[in-house]
């Protein structure tokens, strides 16, 4: 049995009123490790470690900050095979995708940072024979930063670092579900030498833990990555308190393929912008819009590269896909599957619970790619988040019609146009009611530029000099000249 402690205050601790959490490896369905069910005690502990850290923290040179971060990054790369294993256990995804994308990028988002803080600049605003106007940025203090189940170390120091390297000291609670990259991480914070307090991770699950941190009156701001409708009782508990908000919410992300596409890309892209991580990435595009001409052809050629993705063990390398991250999410996708059914839809191919022959991995949360047609675009099916292998393709005649459908849901995170047509591709997205617009390509992402969503997808935006503007208050000095 694995056992994970909270890190507070550079130390790894139990729980103080010694409870805890089973860990369910979602390939076997089986515990496999125990996490703290943390209490308004350990976070209260977590809170008055990071407070007494901010002073000599905030004072530390940008340098030096920078410094602890990127030898933080080293070890992530040192133990890069490591991470990438637990990741795949605790996840449920192949090990495969988290030793080529989540790790990677886990390693990048600290560098990135911990370069950023280097180049990060104020603003200065001369009146003339007047005054001179300066912008101070300094850090907000003990904040709080709350990262999901889906891409966990991935999302996790997406958080952490600009919030560190901006001088800000660390309350984090990673996912109870995914638990296990978040402590590996506490472990190699403790060898890199980073100081105490200045990170604190508590374990637990959202009603007792992440309750307890979003309520406390000295975590001045939350950066949150989650469901829409968590971060509307965040919204609601928090604002009142005149906390500072981050909300990266839900996605039902268009994919709009016109006939004038780079096909074979097009083809083999929305394979994986569709059943990446088992569809679980909030930028998936789970609705396929394809133009009428060769929306036929689309369909035979898409459904026949889905029917050949292999769901399987996550650590054999030649599994496309491995299992959703529990019992629980798999009962919620496929009541979405029986929901399209009763929706008039007609299942092309997927659609079911995989019983693996592998008896090591019999018990496993597991299904397959699912491929639907036929639904209105206004049913529930292609409107509420499903966060699982299920796609839905509809055929479009124009622009305005596919812009309408793309438009009509209540999230707006991201979206993808595939069109040779330069004209149309700006044309078009400039209409999408989206954060994030990719032309002829999914997910290619400079850590440099904003992220975030419109509508229910979000307030705010993650990334680049956005993230260090979040954690960082601006004051203003004018002084006469």
């Amino acid at each position: 049995m694995k056992i994970i402690q909270n890190y507070i205050d550079g130390k790894l601790l139990n729980p103080q009123e010694n409870q805890w959490m089973d860990n369910v490896n979602p390939s076997t369905g089986k515990v496999y490790g125990q996490i703290p069910l943390s209490t308004e005690i350990d976070v209260e502990q977590a809170v008055q470690a990071a407070k007494r850290a901010f002073p000599a923290w905030s004072s530390t040179p940008y340098t030096e900050r920078s410094r602890c971060l990127s030898a933080l990054a080293d070890l992530i790369s040192k133990h890069a095979d490591a991470l990438a294993l637990a990741e795949s256990i605790d996840n449920g995804k192949p090990v495969s995708l988290a030793a080529h994308v989540d790790i990677p990028r886990a390693e990048s988002n600290i560098r990135f940072f911990a370069s950023a803080i280097n180049h990060f600049s104020s603003e200065a605003h001369i009146m003339e024979n007047t005054a001179i106007n300066y912008t101070n940025r300094k850090p907000i203090g003990v904040v709080a930063c709350i990262s999901p189940w889906n891409l966990p170390l991935y999302l996790f120091t997406w958080k952490i670092a600009p919030a560190l390297a901006a001088g800000n000291c660390v309350v984090a609670k990673p996912s109870e579900i995914t638990p296990q990259t978040a402590y590996l991480l506490s472990e190699l914070c403790i060898e890199a030498g980073l100081p105490s307090g200045v990170l604190n991770i508590v374990h637990g699950d959202g009603p007792t833990t992440g309750n307890a941190i979003i309520h406390h009156p000295e975590i001045k701001a939350i950066s949150f990555t989650g469901g829409t409708s968590t971060g509307a009782h965040i919204a609601r508990e928090a604002a009142p308190k005149f906390k500072k908000l981050s909300l990266e919410l839900g996605g039902k992300n268009p994919n709009i393929i016109f006939a004038d596409c780079n096909y074979e890309k097009m083809l083999n892209t929305t394979l994986r912008s569709s059943f990446a991580n088992q569809g679980q990435i909030c930028l998936c595009g789970s609705r396929i819009f394809v133009e009428e001409d060769i929306y036929e052809q689309f369909k035979s050629d898409f459904v026949a590269k889905v029917s050949k993705m292999r769901v399987g063990n996550p650590t054999d390398p030649a599994t496309k896909m491995g299992a959703v991250v529990s019992k629980s999410h798999m009962e919620k996708v496929l009541s979405y599957i029986a929901l399209a059914k009763e929706e008039g839809g007609e299942i092309l191919c997927g659609g079911k619970q995989v019983i693996p022959q592998d008896t090591a991995i019999a018990g496993g949360f597991f299904i397959e790619p699912t491929v639907i047609e036929g639904l209105k675009y206004d049913c529930r099916t292609n409107q509420e988040e499903i966060f699982g292998p299920v796609v839905t393709i509809t055929p479009f005649s124009s622009e305005v019609e596919v812009l309408k459908m793309a438009n009509s849901v209540e999230y707006g995170l991201s979206a993808t146009v595939w069109t040779e047509n330069l004209t149309r591709a700006h044309r078009v997205a400039n209409e999408l009611q989206t954060g994030i617009a990719w032309i002829n390509c999914w997910l290619l992402r400079d850590l440099r530029t904003p992220f975030g969503g419109t509508k229910s997808s979000g307030v705010g935006r993650e990334g680049g000099f956005e993230a260090l503007r979040f954690f960082t208050e601006a004051q203003n000095v004018c002084i006469e000249l």
